[in-house]
């Protein structure tokens, strides 16, 4: 690697979260702060841990039906006509029956049912990690947004402020035929653009913040300066290596296309033979109404014991059906997992390329405003003693301005896409950042209590909202610190 190229890396926004709540006054707000809130409270989060929830009851659900079954009746008879050529029909009896089967081999169909619900339990797992990273990724570009907004707002202050007062000494110096009315006229010209240009960047900070507002749950304020990102890769191909090894999308699109494969053999089991043991019971009690039967024949008991055997014979051609959609169907998987691969392949690659663009744009950037600040001194300096116009004034803040408002956005999106990265190479999740959220969500904690019930009347207590609402969040202004104008 170059020196330019590690001078570039040090000056970098790299990518994220080592560092504790770093900042001067109590109340500001750390990107490490936001994303902890975000994944207290995020809607998009919370939910998704929930859809995990119901996934993870599809195995005690395929378990259930390798399990005992125990069945009862109850009925009570009450003869309204008896029948007239009966003379022993009683006028009302009692029945109750049980009965107990035990699935003993079911074609495999259990068996490889069970094994596709944790694989899609494991699938589902993945799924999660990808949603933290997307939703982290949201939460660090509004986070970054809100800074940049900030600065492009306060910078375009600075210039409104600056060309009011250009006005208004061009116009004292019009009064005394120092300049001519065109003079006049272009300052004019270039405060209303610059003021134009202001309320367009006040709409956009308003947009930011409350975007934040919906990814993070609370107002941003007083952002602090995100610190550096870790880990970041040396080449691209190395992120393609990782990316590969670790993107949570991939593992989904692997786990899934396994649980498919599991889908297809359950099916061909359909075809096989099942056998069940049963044991069943019965009592009816005729409540003395049996006409002409001897003493304790009022009642009636039985038992019975066996094993039942079932040879499936033709069904109608719904076996190979299902065989066969369950094949179509891991093979659909198969490809998904090629597409998710060559995705997140794309994805390492270009945030790779769009992160080491920004860092040279920064540094281009930098080089750009210093040599507007001293053109635009420059300029001032020559005007005063007439070599330069008051159009060539008003250019130079304009180029000064653009130059500054371009460096903000690159550190703006050289930082994003650092984060990008990351999350391309899979970690920028929970795990990988040290959010100082208190314990993090496990999804395993859940799958372990539930995969092993048996009872019927295990029911979980009412759910609640995890997230938080922001419906009395305050309506969101452009207020900005006017120090953001010097980046």
């Amino acid at each position: 690697m170059t020196a330019r190229h590690q001078g570039v890396r040090r000056c970098a926004l790299s990518v994220l979260l080592l560092a504790s709540a770093m900042g001067s006054a109590a109340e500001a707000e750390t990107l490490q702060g936001a994303l902890a809130k975000a994944y207290r409270s995020n809607p998009t989060l919370t939910g998704a841990r929930a859809g995990q929830r119901a996934t993870d009851e599809t195995v005690p659900l395929q378990k259930a039906a390798g399990r005992p079954a125990l069945n009862a009746t109850g009925t009570y008879t009450e003869s309204i006509l008896k029948p007239t050529i009966s003379f022993t029909s009683p006028q009302r009896t009692v029945d109750a029956t049980a009965q107990l089967t035990v699935p003993i081999y079911t074609g495999g169909s259990v068996r490889n049912g069970i094994k596709a619900a944790k694989t899609r339990v494991a699938a589902g797992q993945a799924d999660l990690r990808g949603t933290e990273a997307s939703v982290f990724s949201q939460v660090v570009a509004a986070y970054m947004d809100v800074i940049r907004n900030g600065a492009v707002v306060a910078l375009n202050q600075a210039n409104v402020n600056a060309l009011d007062v250009n006005l208004q000494a061009t116009s004292d110096r019009f009064e005394v035929g120092d300049v001519t009315r065109t003079d006049v006229a272009q300052s004019e010209s270039r405060l209303a653009l610059a003021r134009s240009d202001l309320q367009n960047a006040e709409a956009n900070l308003i947009t930011s913040r409350e975007n934040y507002i919906a990814l993070v749950g609370e107002a941003p304020d007083n952002l602090e300066p995100p610190p550096p990102l870790p880990g970041l890769p040396a080449t691209v191909d190395t992120a393609v290596q990782v990316a590969l090894k670790d993107n949570p999308d991939i593992l989904a699109a692997q786990k899934l296309r396994e649980a498919q494969g599991f889908d297809v053999r359950a099916a061909k089991g359909t075809v096989l033979p099942t056998v069940t043991a049963f044991t069943q019971g019965g009592y009816t009690n005729y409540l003395d109404t049996l006409t002409g039967s001897v003493n304790g024949s009022q009642i009636n008991k039985q038992a019975a014991a066996g094993v039942q055997l079932n040879i499936p014979l033709y069904q109608g051609g719904r076996p190979a059906a299902q065989v066969r959609r369950n094949q179509a169907l891991e093979s659909q998987a198969m490809e998904k997992e090629i597409e998710v691969e060559r995705g997140v392949i794309a994805q390492a690659r270009s945030a790779y390329a769009s992160w080491q663009a920004s860092l040279e744009s920064i540094q281009s950037n930098q080089k750009a405003v210093d040599a507007a600040n001293l053109s635009l001194e420059g300029v001032r300096a020559e005007n005063s003693v007439g070599s330069r116009t008051i159009l060539d004034i008003l250019n130079a803040e304009q180029e000064a301005v653009n130059a500054k408002v371009q460096l903000v956005t690159a550190r703006r999106n050289a930082y994003v896409a650092g984060f990008s990265l990351l999350a391309a190479m899979g970690h920028a999740e929970a795990d990988d950042l040290n959010l100082e959220a208190g314990a993090l969500y496990d999804p395993m904690v859940n799958y372990d209590r539930v995969k092993g019930k048996w009872f019927d009347w295990d029911f979980d207590p009412a759910p609640k909202v995890q997230s938080t609402r922001t419906v009395d969040s305050p309506a969101q202004n452009a207020n900005v610190d006017p120090a953001l104008a010097k980046p």
